[in-house]
């Protein structure tokens, strides 16, 4: 037995040095960490369990070419919370994925739906191992459709620490949330070499598909970290506002007032409603501790997405940001919003909404880009949502953007309005040069004239009082009581129970 023990312990040494000291060497003056590094600084020390520790491609386990084929899978704990992670191992093979690297990935995925953990894939690889053929692209078939199925069941989290290329973006592309590190990771289908040869383009990898493009250009990459122990800090963040599962309650804390005073609510929004302001001093000023976790925070910086907790509890917080376009409406933030508003639906977090919106941004581009079918997506996916939802109109709230930030009509549970805001078909401005157009033309003063007539209309209907007497909007309320309110809103309708039509699936507009 002896000999046994000693036979066991020296394989499993040979499987944990990985592709040797020369390669982890190498990793290590990359910049990067090894894969079972990785792990180490993600879980709670001493937590992680390996499974198919001696997986192979054949059975000769004294050769060792690809040790654990280049992949390190198992389960752990974070903060006392079980989760499941993979992480592939560039000193081995470049990482390529073959159908046994792949077949552990798809274990790990397996055990994780079984179980009801989150899944975090650490992802670190060359790409397909060439020589393994179509037993490597199906083996990406394998791991894409598990994501699929997986997909609002657990938590997915994608980890980019390497060269992440080809076919193997789109696991990562069907996760939930997507990591990148700045000066180690880098996505894209084609290479630079690729795309000079056939469209003559000259592009360096960091420019194609670096962390920067993606979390600030593409919106591929949900956060992004200026390190790898920075990433595995966030990622731990990020978990412990999420359920384990669809089925599991996400994690409760003690309740912590916000570090904003509740004075300062009254001073964020500026008299001139055409002045911008940030809206997060408004998240943070009715939060949990000022404290507000921003998802695709360089991305559609006219929306703003994430969590939060209020008395404990997390939700999934949206909002207009005036800061940027205005706060309106294009493309890239209706994708960005409607995902997040899916995903937070998904695993049963409630959604709160801080609205401040002009409209649909205009122009051209974004008509000729299908502005139509992507701003459907967020009126989709709030009239799809079935979560508790609370909806606060803090300013502007114009037009068809009013009816997408859910309004009453997109079955918010509860619509609350500051006494600045102003709901309306379309602002002051734009109303009296259409309603009173002859009239301004015809005046001996136009501009004192048009000046007069924007006022009077901004007095008369664009106010919150005339949507509250209509029964859209629940109540107007002093900005001072906003935290208290959501609060109770919350309270009232964490018992929320809402039945659909029975259909197999609907078809979101894409």
């Amino acid at each position: 037995m002896h000999d046994k023990l000693e036979h066991l312990n020296n394989l499993r040494r040979l499987v944990e040095a990985g592709g040797g000291r020369k390669r982890i060497d190498k990793q290590h003056e990359a910049g990067k960490k090894t894969a079972r590094e990785r792990i180490e600084a993600l879980l709670d020390p001493g937590s992680f369990k390996e499974v198919d520790v001696f997986a192979a491609s054949d059975d000769d386990f004294t050769n060792m070419e690809n040790p654990g084929e280049g992949v390190v899978a198992g389960h752990g704990i974070i903060d006392g919370r079980k989760v499941y992670v993979y992480a592939q191992d560039f000193t081995v093979t470049g990482g390529s994925l073959g159908r046994v690297h792949a077949a552990k990935i798809c274990k790990v995925l397996d055990l994780a739906m079984k179980v009801g953990a989150p899944v975090i894939g650490l992802n670190d690889s060359g790409g397909a191992r060439i020589q393994e053929g179509v037993d490597a692209l199906n083996g990406y078939g394998e791991i894409f459709f598990r994501n699929t199925m997986a997909s609002g069941v657990i938590p997915q989290i994608s980890v980019i620490l390497g060269p992440c290329a080809g076919g193997a973006v789109y696991s990562p592309a069907l996760t939930d949330f997507i990591f990148m590190v700045s000066g180690v990771s880098q996505m894209f289908i084609t290479g630079p070499q690729v795309i000079k040869a056939v469209t003559g383009e000259k592009v360096d990898m960091e420019t194609l598909g670096g962390a920067a493009t993606h979390s600030k250009v593409s919106g591929v990459a949900h956060f992004i970290n200026s390190s790898e122990d920075d990433c595995m800090l966030t990622i731990r963040a990020l978990l412990s506002y999420l359920p384990s599962n669809n089925l599991d309650e996400a994690p409760v804390y003690a309740p912590v007032e916000p570090v904003t005073d509740k004075e300062t609510m009254l001073e964020i929004i500026p008299d001139d409603p055409n002045k911008s302001y940030d809206i997060r001093d408004i998240i943070c000023g009715v939060v949990d501790n000022s404290q507000f976790l921003e998802v695709h925070p360089y991305f559609a910086q006219n929306g703003v997405v994430g969590f939060a907790r209020l008395e404990g509890r997390p939700v999934g917080v949206v909002a207009n940001q005036p800061a940027a376009l205005a706060g309106s409406l294009d493309i890239n933030v209706s994708d960005k919003i409607a995902r997040f508003v899916r995903f937070c639906d998904a695993f049963n977090l409630p959604v709160v909404t801080f609205m401040d919106v002009p409209g649909f941004l205009p122009g051209v581009d974004q008509e000729y880009g299908g502005v139509i079918r992507h701003g459907a997506k967020i009126i989709y996916a709030y009239a799809e949502a079935t979560v508790p939802k609370i909806t606060i109109i803090v300013r502007k709230a114009y037009g068809g953007a009013y009816i997408a930030m859910c309004c009453s009509a997109l079955r918010a549970d509860a619509v609350y309005a500051w006494p600045s805001a102003e709901i309306a078909v379309m602002g002051p401005e734009g109303a009296v040069n259409i309603i009173n157009n002859k009239e301004i033309a015809q005046a001996e003063n136009p501009v004192e004239t048009r000046r007069k007539l924007v006022a009077d209309y901004r007095t008369r209907f664009a106010n919150p009082y005339i949507a509250c007497a209509r029964g859209y909007v629940t109540d107007v309320i002093d900005p001072r009581d906003t935290r208290a309110t959501i609060i109770d809103a919350l309270n009232n309708f964490s018992t929320k129970r809402e039945s659909r039509p029975r259909k197999k699936h609907g078809n979101i507009p894409c």
